[in-house]
């Protein structure tokens, strides 16, 4: 994974990239982040994420529409931990993590709109693998995503 990138240099470079106006905590161990995108949609269950984590990231970034929920979190320090022993790059929520002081320890990107210590449910509940759109921006399957200090780019 090429850290070596800064957003304002990528979009002044090119700016058909999606810039996404959310204003997302950086929260991972890990400031700068890219990597292709997989998806998961979610709302207060995070048992598909989980499952999805703790499969082959192969340097893949998760991005996660929790419909910008911050009523509980859809991941922690445990599935973030599994999310780094399974070679993902980082994970995108729109919602809300826990173990805030944990996850800042961890060499792994995460970026969420706030923390929360309830626990989300665990059915399973959710859509894996499919066009997600929050904050203006899409997030395709595939496509490339840069997170650094200055916010999140994406390939159109």
């Amino acid at each position: 994974m090429n850290s070596d990138f800064s957003t304002c240099d990528l979009y002044d470079e090119d700016e058909s990239l999606q810039s996404l106006p959310l204003q997302m905590q950086n929260l991972g161990g890990l400031q700068r982040f890219t990597g292709p995108i997989r998806t998961v949609r979610c709302y207060r269950d995070n048992g598909l994420l989980k499952s999805i984590l703790n499969g082959p990231g192969d340097g893949a970034v998760l991005v996660v529409d929790g419909d910008g929920s911050l009523e509980s979190a859809l991941m922690g320090d445990m599935i973030a931990e599994a999310a780094l022993a399974n070679s993902w790059t980082g994970v995108v929520i729109n919602g809300a993590v826990r173990d805030k002081t944990a996850l800042s320890q961890l060499t792994i990107g995460v970026r969420a709109l706030g923390t929360n210590p309830r626990k989300s449910a665990k059915q399973s509940v959710g859509e894996a693998d499919s066009v997600l759109s929050f904050g203006g921006v899409t997030f395709r399957p595939g496509a490339t995503l840069w997170s650094d200090e200055d916010g999140i780019l994406v390939t159109a």
